[in-house]
């Protein structure tokens, strides 16, 4: 697990292990990026499930309640299949668009 933070953006890259240990991973190290807005790339995963991209609810559920963005980018699986409570996009580029527009929202209150 790689953790990479730019500003208000931690980005944690996953490369060999299951998404399994990489949520109960989160959050034990929870409290060392809970105040920022979170990227999770597994696009390095091969293949990314619908029941993958589940096991990350929880942890999305609290940190978009604490008015923080998380979003998960996965390149190999229909987005379209994911549930509306969690975000998913296909790169990089589109988390961060994600979360810029979150924050937009947040400010103004929508």
């Amino acid at each position: 697990m790689i953790f990479d933070t730019e500003e208000n953006i931690t980005i944690i890259t996953q490369e060999k292990a299951s998404t399994i240990e990489l949520v109960k991973k989160l959050n034990v190290l929870y409290e060392r990026f809970k105040n920022d807005n979170i990227i999770v790339n597994l696009t390095s995963l091969k293949p990314i499930t619908l029941e993958n991209i589940v096991e990350f609810l929880q942890i999305s559920n609290k940190h978009r309640g604490a008015k923080k963005s998380f979003v998960i980018v996965a390149d190999k699986i229909n987005i379209s299949e994911t549930p509306d409570e969690i975000m998913v996009v296909p790169t990089l580029l589109e988390a961060h668009d994600v979360i810029e527009m979150e924050e937009i929202e947040r400010d103004l209150g929508i």
